[in-house]
């Protein structure tokens, strides 16, 4: 038994040593099929690592998602690196990149070349350190100072790369942000002549409730979301470049045997370190959406600051700033503490463990005398390779952020632009006969009159203030609306759907082009600009000279508001101011009227637009708005106004309307009558009282006698 335990013994040690002799001369050729396996493993698992392969969403439940804008309303908007994210990353790609011609890309094939160029003097960087601590160990000092003169001519080339690096990169951050602001805008301003498909600006703030603060995405977010894609490539591609080249020279010289065995134990702790990052491209955007909402809130205060110094407000608005501060110091304070906990885990994997891994990879060389393996300085820079892989990965998850947010602006605008709002409903929008109309879509055809038929008038909340409303008004025919004063019977409503700002639900609608309207509300917008700006707005003075206009027929408009002096009042036609606050209410009114006279369109709609000038300019000017064929369709309450309209659209307040002719003199004649009666109506109490005081009067006379 012995001897057959013997004769078993020394058949296996022939069979392996047969084995490592034919492994020792088919290394070679192993080592090649390794090493090729080795790159397209980490270029592999870099992209399937990158692009959440690895997790899928499905351990951690829930994790990475946010809810839009930062708000309980039950929706919730996937942040994650996965293909969502790739998808959308694409598709901004194509607006920042539109070309393999285009800057961008010649910046980014700039860029790339010069990582390859840094990466090959990191290489050559790694050989001389070698030398440098050979020549000290041996006592060379000659060798010692040539190759400090190599390290300081070597830093000629690395430092102009470095630089040239950072600039590229910046200017890359810069040419992506450029591409997509004018992307941005081009539909969030979009010219009037894009017809329903325009108005995006106005259509975001009052139709849809998805994005509150879109003036923080197109400024912050986007100059992020630019900095970190700019930066992304660079911490990205640089890392994987050094990786593969510093393994391979690393399998050079220690094997591809060791790489493996690196490899194997670098992604088994690489797993457990993926699952345990934080959400941070969810953290991002929640971060953006709660400095937005703060934004806001600050914003408001200063649109409303004159209201709210009346009404005493400021302990209330501070309150307001305090909540939306604390949500974001609360979340701030939140990602601080999942960032520590994060950080020391990281720290720990990345440089000291991945580093022994390193230092144990250099050591084989020296303790196993291998055919064809010699000692190398490569490993620390193989681990910090590693490190940066990883490190990355934090930067794509910021960037899945910024890129939610982007997206998230840019297919909101795509479906207003097709007329799919998502707006929060008032309850009674939900019954049979509101959801009905609600369900249904107008028709809205050019042509020279203004004509409704069976339109229902509904406000963006799903308010129906009219169901059906019917009426016709041709050229030079002046329409006036009246109603109660109270909000939401429907006078401001109509005007919007002229202007093309609101949908239609029901009927058909004929009107001419949105072009061909101007309003003037209590209230004129002025713009920043010059005075010459405030009567040409959106003209500049540019567009101005090319319709053959010059300051002296802006001079001859002024007069017909009795505003000429402004022009020396204010220091001439190019003093800038902040006009909104320099002019009187009454004087703004006039330069809107102004501004109506210089454009001259078809249609002006004024919502009380002379409620704080006298009457008699008020009535020049309406007689010379009616000399320039210009149709006006007047909201108003004073009775001054009556006699320039020929038809009157009056609403009850309660969904119902009268539309007829105009009698302005009967009209003035009745309403004339009606306050006689009214006052005389005034009188009865006194004279009632004053009658039983003569009664008593009499009586008590009666009883003296």
């Amino acid at each position: 038994m012995a001897a057959f335990s013997t004769l078993r013994g020394k058949a296996a040690q022939e069979k392996l040593a047969y084995l490592s002799k034919n492994y020792a001369s088919n290394r070679p050729l192993i080592q090649k099929v390794l090493n090729i396996s080795f790159v397209l493993y980490v270029l592999g698992t870099t992209y399937y690592g990158l692009s959440g392969g690895g997790r899928g969403g499905k351990s951690r439940k829930g994790k990475g998602k946010v809810a839009i804008d930062g708000r309980p309303d039950g929706r919730s908007e996937r942040v994650a690196v996965d293909a969502v994210f790739y998808q959308r990353l694409s598709r901004i790609l194509r607006i920042v990149i539109p070309g393999m011609r285009s800057k961008e890309a010649l910046l980014l094939l700039m860029h790339s070349s010069l990582l390859v160029f840094r990466t090959a003097i990191s290489l050559y960087v790694a050989a001389l350190d070698g030398k440098i601590v050979a020549s000290l160990v041996r006592v060379e000092p000659l060798k010692f100072f040539y190759n400090i003169l190599r390290w300081l001519l070597v830093a000629i080339p690395a430092t102009w790369c470095n630089s040239w690096l950072s600039y590229v990169q910046n200017k890359l951050a810069i040419a992506y942000r450029t591409r997509l602001t004018r992307e941005v805008l081009s539909q969030y301003l979009g010219e009037a002549s894009q017809g329903p498909d325009g108005k995006v600006y106005y259509k975001l703030a009052n139709l849809d409730d998805r994005i509150k603060n879109p003036d923080q995405m197109i400024t912050h977010d986007i100059q992020r979301f630019s900095t970190h894609l700019a930066a992304i490539y660079s911490n990205l591609a640089k890392p994987v470049l050094d990786v593969i080249l510093y393994n391979y020279q690393l399998s050079q010289n220690v094997g591809a045997e060791g790489l493996v065995g690196l490899t194997i134990a670098v992604q088994s702790t690489a797993i457990l370190l993926r699952y345990l990052t934080p959400p941070l491209g969810a953290y991002t955007a929640l971060s953006a959406q709660l400095a937005g909402s703060l934004r806001h809130t600050h914003s408001r205060l200063v649109e409303f600051a004159e209201e709210i110094a009346f009404m005493g407000g400021e302990r209330t608005e501070r309150l307001l700033v305090e909540r939306e501060y604390a949500a974001v110091l609360k979340h701030e304070n939140k990602v601080l503490e999942r960032r520590w906990w994060f950080g020391c885990v990281e720290e720990g994997i990345i440089k000291w463990l991945w580093g022994s891994f390193g230092l144990v990879l250099c050591g084989i060389p020296v303790f196993f005398k291998l055919p064809g393996t010699k000692p190398v300085d490569l490993g620390g820079r193989t681990e910090d390779a590693f490190g940066r892989v990883m490190y990355s990965y934090k930067d794509l998850q910021e960037l899945a952020g910024y890129t939610a947010r982007v997206s998230q602006l840019l297919e909101t605008m795509g479906d207003v632009k097709q007329a799919k709002f998502e707006k929060a409903l008032i309850s009674s929008a939900s019954t049979d006969a509101n959801a009905k109309i609600l369900s249904g879509k107008g028709q809205v055809f050019e042509a020279e009159d203004i004509q409704f038929e069976n339109v229902p008038i509904v406000t963006p909340n799903g308010d129906i203030l009219l169901k059906s409303l019917s009426f016709h008004v041709k050229p030079k025919q002046h329409l006036l609306i009246v109603g109660p004063n109270a909000i939401g019977c429907g006078k401001s409503s109509l005007f919007r759907i002229l202007g093309g700002l609101w949908p239609v639900y029901g009927g058909t609608v004929r009107k001419p082009p949105s072009s061909q309207f101007i309003l003037i509300p209590q209230r004129p917008y002025l713009s920043l600009g010059t005075l010459r700006d405030q009567i040409t707005y959106p003209h500049s003075e540019a567009d101005m000279k090319a319709r053959g206009v010059t300051d002296d027929d802006l001079l001859r408009i002024l007069a017909k508001v009795q505003m000429e002096s402004i022009i020396e009042r204010e220091g001439g036609w190019n003093a800038a101011r902040e006009w909104r606050e320099s002019l009187s209410g009454g004087d703004q009114q006039k330069i809107a009227w102004a501004r109506l006279f210089y454009h001259r369109p078809k249609y002006a709609v004024l919502d009380e637009a002379t409620s704080l000038v006298p009457t008699d300019i008020e009535g020049l000017m309406m007689e010379h708005a009616t000399d320039l064929g210009i149709t006006l369709l007047t909201v108003s309450h004073r009775p001054s106004l009556w006699k320039y309209h020929q038809l009157i659209l009056h609403y009850d307040g309660q969904g119902g309307y009268v539309f007829t002719k105009l009698d302005a003199e009967k009209r003035l004649a009745l309403q004339e009558e009606k306050q006689a009666l009214e006052a005389k109506l005034l009188e009865v109490p006194k004279l009632k009282a004053r009658l039983s005081e003569l009664r008593a009067a009499v009586v008590t006379e009666a009883e003296r006698q």
